[in-house]
């Protein structure tokens, strides 16, 4: 395979890692970087590509590596060293403490969304919410099981819509 192929098949692979790169970092300037450090790493390494085997397969493997590399990397940088007597590694979960004042505001805007539903699809929505299954909120509110689920689906797209600030941006 020439180099010319070989980037062209790279290229055409990019979109197809793409999701892969977004689900192990949850975040798209990562996930742009690792498919950027697989594609460059691949393109180095283009010798060690035997013609004829998975290309995708073998993408898939480089970006894995790299993901773990870098994440071993970034670990490493924020393990700090104590030089004194006792030479302990601080990487503690446990000096960490966090005041959950982010977890409030957020769960504050979920119930002020879900408050502002109407009673029609609040009422389905909550029951569903709080484990009843679609037949017992139909028999409980004496309404097709149909409407149910009609009304539960159109709470959840009020919600996605009152909540898209904590929406994942591609």
């Amino acid at each position: 395979m020439t180099t010319l192929e070989f980037s062209y098949s790279l290229h055409k692979m990019s979109s197809a890692l793409k999701p892969f790169a977004l689900k192990l970092t949850r975040d798209m300037d990562d996930a742009n970087d690792l498919l950027q450090d697989t594609m460059v790493k691949a393109f180095t390494n283009k010798d060690k590509f035997t013609e004829g085997t998975n290309l995708k397969a073998w993408l898939y493997t480089i970006m894995k590596n790299t993901f773990i590399t870098n994440y071993q990397r970034m670990v490493r940088r924020g393990t700090f060293v104590d030089t004194t007597d006792n030479l302990h590694y601080i990487n503690s979960g446990d000096a960490l403490i966090e005041n959950g004042a982010f977890g409030d505001f957020t769960m504050d805007d979920i119930y002020t969304a879900i408050e502002s539903l109407d009673d029609v699809y609040k009422v389905p929505f909550m029951m569903h919410y709080k484990g009843f299954k679609y037949h017992e909120i139909a028999d409980k509110l004496e309404i097709p099981i149909g409407t149910v689920k009609n009304r539960i689906h159109i709470a959840r797209k009020l919600l996605k819509e009152d909540l898209n600030v904590y929406r994942f941006k591609n």
